[in-house]
């Protein structure tokens, strides 16, 4: 087992930039967080990128992908979430479904930290996330 070089510090740091990033669509500010060679798991690659395996691989493949997201994100992607959990290594947190402003998109959201940046990035959706996929709201 290789020893991690990953902080409290920059768990906490990935943890509020991403957030900044996506309520601002900073795409640079959101690619800065990512290793070179990171993956990405979501029902959305599969959506946006018409691929068969809802994996992307390496941050230009990641940059493409992301843009899509803050291109086309419904008025229900708000960004409530209370606090995250950590292992020291990776980094989970809830958007949950009920929020103070109603009902917004369930989301998990967890990434692998390597070296203090994003190696692995895999988002779960809960049954109002896939409605609205499914009911087209997130257009391509």
């Amino acid at each position: 087992m290789t020893e991690s070089t990953t902080t409290a510090e920059q768990i906490e740091h990935i943890f509020t930039a991403w957030d900044d990033a996506l309520g601002a669509k900073d795409l640079d500010a959101a690619m800065a967080l990512y290793q070179p060679d990171a993956t990405l798991e979501s029902p959305l690659v599969r959506h946006f990128l018409g691929t068969e395996e809802g994996v992307v691989r390496g941050r230009d493949n990641l940059r493409r992908f992301v843009d899509k997201v803050f291109a086309h994100q419904p008025a229900e992607r708000r960004r409530y979430r209370v606090g995250f959990l950590t292992d020291g290594d990776r980094l989970t947190w809830e958007y949950p479904r009920e929020s103070p402003d109603g009902d917004q998109m369930d989301i998990v959201e967890v990434m692998e930290i390597r070296d203090g940046l994003i190696a692995h990035h895999r988002v779960y959706w809960g049954w109002v996330s896939v409605g609205m996929l499914t009911k087209g709201q997130h257009l391509k």
